[in-house]
């Protein structure tokens, strides 16, 4: 009996727990403390500050499972083994063991402990660059050909595959460095000086040694030339053992004083090589999701092949593998309370969430369906990712409540979609053969006037043999979404129009209303935005439902509560782990450098207040008020109140309060 998808991971971590490696949790899928990113793409982006030579506080020996989310493979799902979501195994040596340990422990783990046929697996090493001075990795290359001797079997290596293909007994290759290096520059002669880098060693799995399957693609299939770096389809990188042993100096290349080991490997692509199929897709994980696809279609997954284009599929294949891929990635996004949105990470879950429901429409469900298959994604994870679990309600309202509302707008546009291509007389070109266009100006009235997102007019255009014509969508995009120019210089660091005083007081406000709707709502309901004027204050926080008129009246009594306790507003300097330890709010898009601003509101030192408990500690960079009763307090003495004009939807799980103290 096979193992499951979740035992080749608890296999995994145990296997290098037992090594003394210390078991770490996933990572959020939205790095923390990197701003060039909008997502986490690879299970060593958490790591790389203990790579490049930060003392982790774990110790010199790591291993993890990370949850991984590439927003630029959405167009590439569809074929056999490209996914959006994925996990990456994970294990380091933070400058203690390296390429002998790492070697046998992953040896130990794909041939004893997967018990993957040796046959199968074969290994790829850096070939040297002798132009810049570094040499061929022949450590690893004879490491790999020792496990083989261990078990009977004598390997050849492969000094040049991309040439001449794989000889006879040759289970170990070399290639450069655009195939065997590794660093965040890319090649070596791309690396800044400081920047840490080194060879590396891959993993593939072969799923058709005696090339009886018809997947190959055939433009680049050659059968005496076949080699694991080809793109035939033959083979499946599995994991990639990096060794992190040079960095680039103003006099080329040294050794790293301790190097590093960073290994990573697709769980899902394990799990279909001990499967033997190439189809990631028919994985256990995805079992349950499949037959309720079919169950709701009345349509088998059965891929058919198409030569024509690299392991191609048919529109129906590629529709489950659209819905399979991403509403699995929507559910860990909005788990990691990612939801759908305009703007941001928040538009690639509504991208996801969009783009399955379409292709559920090409598989002919037309009742509701994501709300069942985010259900099963919840079950099959919520043992390891407990966040799956602990955020179901939000994950499910949240797929429902986007459903329902994309389902009117694709009615309504897919109907004006194809009165529009109608209409399109036949050009000279499309009688010729060559694909009609649709222009600029149509896809954008569609876009206006329908909400019909440009990528869903993209894929349409592509189902019914049309090219868009992108760079005129954007250029009557750009006529007449110009942005005010007033509008633009009002903006102020953290939402505030200017530092007046009225706006000093509203943003004080702000954070009272951020800890009262916590304590009414609950502490799922964090700030996912501001705007403050000297005339109100906007604030955007996340919940899945629309408040009722008492949890408002709360919300606006605790606010008035603690503005007449006259409050007092403490402002303190601190390095960052410090401030950390107090456990404050953080607000949302904000980045701190190691020393912060704690605001603190309460009623004393102690940072209590008789009944009800207003301490707000948060970071914060803005101007304050220097106690809470000056904002009930108008120019000429008079006294105000905070009131709560309109609550309102942002959109899927994120509400709109504005606010104003009159």
């Amino acid at each position: 009996m096979k193992i499951t998808t979740n035992e080749v991971r608890e296999k995994y971590l145990k296997h290098f727990e037992k090594m003394w490696h210390v078991i770490i949790p996933s990572s959020r899928l939205v790095p923390e403390n990197d701003p060039t990113t909008l997502f986490t793409g690879s299970g060593m982006q958490p790591m790389v500050p203990y790579l490049l030579g930060q003392k982790h506080p774990l110790g010199t020996r790591i291993t993890d499972s990370q949850k991984c989310f590439r927003s630029q493979d959405i167009e590439e799902v569809g074929d056999n083994r490209h996914t959006t979501f994925f996990e990456m195994l994970g294990n380091w040596s933070l400058g203690d063991y390296f390429k002998e340990e790492q070697i046998a422990w992953m040896w130990d783990f794909l041939v004893n402990e997967l018990k993957l046929d040796v046959n199968k697996i074969y290994f790829t090493c850096f070939k040297g660059a002798p132009e810049i001075g570094v040499p061929k990795d022949t450590d690893s290359a004879q490491w790999w050909q020792m496990h083989f001797k261990n078990i009977g079997i004598d390997v050849k290596i492969g000094e040049n595959p991309e040439v001449d293909g794989m000889k006879e007994g040759e289970k170990i290759f070399y290639y450069n460095a655009k195939k065997n290096w590794w660093s965040r520059a890319g090649v070596p002669q791309n690396m800044p000086v400081g920047e840490p880098g080194g060879p590396d060693t891959e993993m593939f799995f072969d799923f058709d040694p005696e090339l009886k399957n018809d997947f190959h693609n055939k433009s680049v299939f050659k059968q005496d030339k076949c080699h694991p770096n080809c793109d035939c389809g033959r083979f499946m990188e599995i994991g990639n053992n990096v060794f992190m042993e040079y960095v680039k100096t103003e006099s080329g290349y040294e050794k790293l004083p301790a190097p590093n080991v960073d290994f990573g490997g697709g769980l899902e692509r394990m799990a279909a090589a001990l499967n033997d199929n190439s189809d990631v897709f028919k994985i256990d994980i995805f079992t349950n999701v499949i037959e309720t696809i079919e169950k709701l279609s009345g349509k088998k997954y059965n891929p058919i092949v198409d030569d024509k284009e690299i392991l191609g599929v048919d529109k129906m294949t590629q529709s489950f593998r659209v819905i399979l891929d991403h509403l699995r990635a929507a559910t860990f996004l909005i788990a990691d309370d990612i939801l759908p949105g305009n703007k941001d990470q928040n538009y690639f879950v509504r991208r996801l969430l969009r783009r399955a429901i379409r292709n559920g429409r090409n598989l002919g469900i037309q009742e509701n369906f994501c709300k069942n298959i985010a259900e099963s994604y919840i079950e099959v994870y919520k043992s390891h990712y407990k966040e799956v679990l602990e955020n179901r309600n939000r994950i499910l309202l949240a797929v429902e409540e986007e459903e329902v509302k994309f389902n009117k707008t694709l009615q309504n546009g897919e109907k004006e979609f194809f009165n529009i291509i109608k209409a399109l007389a036949p050009s000279p070109s499309e009688r010729a053969g060559v694909r009609p266009v649709l222009s600029g100006e149509l896809a954008f009235m569609l876009y206006e006037s329908y909400g019909f997102p440009v990528e869903i007019i993209e894929d349409l255009c592509k189902e019914n043999n049309l090219t868009l014509d992108k760079n005129g969508f954007e250029e009557a995009r750009a006529k007449h979404s110009q942005m005010s120019r007033v509008g633009s210089e009002q903006k102020f660091k953290g939402g505030l129009a200017d530092s007046s005083e009225m706006v000093t007081k509203y943003h004080t406000a702000t954070h009272l209303l951020h800890q009262a709707l916590k304590i009414v709502l609950g502490e799922e309901a964090n700030q996912k935005g501001s705007n403050i004027t000297s005339e109100r204050l906007r604030f955007d926080f996340s919940h899945n439902q629309k408040m009722t008129p008492e949890e408002i009246q709360k919300t606006e009594n605790l606010v008035n509560e603690w503005i007449e306790k006259d409050l007092i507003v403490r402002r303190e300097e601190m390095q960052k782990p410090e401030a950390e330890s107090r456990n404050p709010i953080h607000l949302f898009g904000e980045k701190y450098g190691d020393v912060v601003s704690i605001y603190t509101i309460a009623e004393n030192e102690t940072g209590k207040v008789r009944g009800v408990d207003a301490t707000s500690v948060e970071f914060c960079g803005g101007p304050h008020v220097s106690r809470t009763g000056e904002i009930g307090v108008g120019e000429n003495g008079e006294k105000k109140k905070f009131k709560i004009i309109k609550e309102e939807a942002v959109s899927a799980g994120v509400r709109r309060i504005k606010a104003v103290v009159e």
